[in-house]
C-alpha cells in the first residue's frame, strides 16, 4: 500500500521533468517530507483547457487533494479510505473504474514510508485483515535518485451543498495505483535490513518508467486492455531501502530530517 510519501521537488523542477505546459503559480505546494491522505498532493495530467478555439490534452501540474471522492458519491466522507487503488482490479472495481479510463494522472515524489511487518503480519495484510500496530519505518526511493513517478487516477466532486461560484463547490481528488511488492534484489539494501521491497510490505505504489509517462497520461487513450498493460510492474532493482526515525509515523512532524538514513533500525524493531 502507500500511506505516506515525501514530495520535496519544487513546481518549477517538476515543470522541467514531466515537460508541464500549464502551472498556475497560486497552486504552489511546499516541500512535503510527510504527506498524509487527505493533504493537498502535485498531480500531473493532460487535460484540455476550457474556452479555447481548439482544445486539446494539455500537460498541466495540478494542486489535488489525496483521497479519491468518486463523481456519484453523495458525501467525500469515504475520501481518507480511498487512497490507493489495486492495479490488479482497478479497471472493474466501481469507484475507479471511470476514471482509470479517462483520468489517470501521475503523483510525482521522492519515495514513500513503509512499516516493515512481521511474517504473520504480512499475511494477515494479504488477507485483508487488521495488522498489530506498525514498526520499523523504511523509505523507498530510486536508487538514481530521480524522481518516483506513482500511477494516479484524479475524480470530480461536485457539492452540491454549495453555490456554483462557491470556491470548494468542486473537489478534484486522486489515489495511488499500488501493486505486489517487488521479491527480486533491491538495489542498494541494509547489511542488517530487508533485501526487497516484499520483506517490508506486500504491497508498493506502483511506479511508471519515463517510456510510460505519455501513454498513460494520454486521455484518448480509454481500451481498458491496453491500459492495463501499463500498469505492469517496473524492472526490479531500480530502488533502495533504508530505516527513518519513527518520527516520521507522527504526522504533525514534517522536515527533510525525516529522510536522514539510520545506521540501522531503531532498537526494539524488527530487522
Amino acid at each position: 500500500m502507500c500511506g505516506r510519501y515525501a514530495a520535496s521537488r519544487r513546481p518549477e523542477d517538476l515543470a522541467g521533468i514531466f515537460e508541464i505546459e500549464k502551472w498556475e503559480p497560486e497552486e504552489t505546494l511546499e516541500p512535503d517530507y510527510n504527506v498524509a491522505p487527505t493533504k493537498e498532493v502535485f498531480a500531473v495530467l493532460d487535460r484540455a483547457l476550457k474556452d479555447v478555439t481548439e482544445p486539446r490534452p494539455v500537460r498541466q501540474l495540478r494542486k489535488l487533494k489525496w483521497g479519491l471522492v468518486p463523481s456519484w458519491s453523495k458525501t467525500p466522507e469515504g475520501a481518507a479510505r480511498m487512497i490507493n487503488a489495486r492495479a490488479e482490479t482497478v479497471h472493474e472495481k466501481p469507484s475507479y473504474r471511470r476514471a482509470f479510463s479517462s483520468r489517470r494522472c501521475i503523483l510525482p515524489a521522492d519515495g514513500y514510508y513503509e512499516w516493515v511487518t512481521g511474517q504473520q503480519e504480512r499475511d494477515l495484510e494479504v488477507e485483508g485483515k487488521k495488522k498489530r500496530p506498525r514498526k520499523q519505518p523504511y523509505f523507498v526511493t530510486p536508487a538514481d535518485g530521480s524522481v518516483f513517478a506513482m500511477a494516479g487516477l484524479y475524480e470530480f466532486w461536485r457539492d452540491k451543498t454549495l453555490p456554483d461560484d462557491h470556491p470548494r463547490a468542486w473537489w478534484v481528488t486522486c489515489s495511488v495505483i499500488t501493486t505486489e511488492a517487488e521479491t527480486g534484489p533491491l538495489a542498494v539494501s541494509p547489511a542488517d535490513g530487508p533485501h526487497a521491497l516484499a520483506e517490508i510490505h506486500p504491497r508498493m505504489p506502483l511506479m511508471l518508467t519515463p517510456d510510460r509517462w505519455d501513454a498513460w497520461l494520454d486521455p484518448a487513450r480509454t481500451d481498458v486492455d491496453e491500459l492495463r498493460e501499463l500498469l505492469a510492474p517496473p524492472p526490479t532493482g531500480l530502488m533502495r531501502a533504508f530505516p527513518v526515525a519513527s518520527a516520521v509515523s507522527n504526522v504533525r512532524n514534517n522536515g527533510p530530517e525525516l529522510l536522514k538514513e539510520l545506521d540501522g533500525p531503531e532498537e526494539g524493531t524488527l530487522f
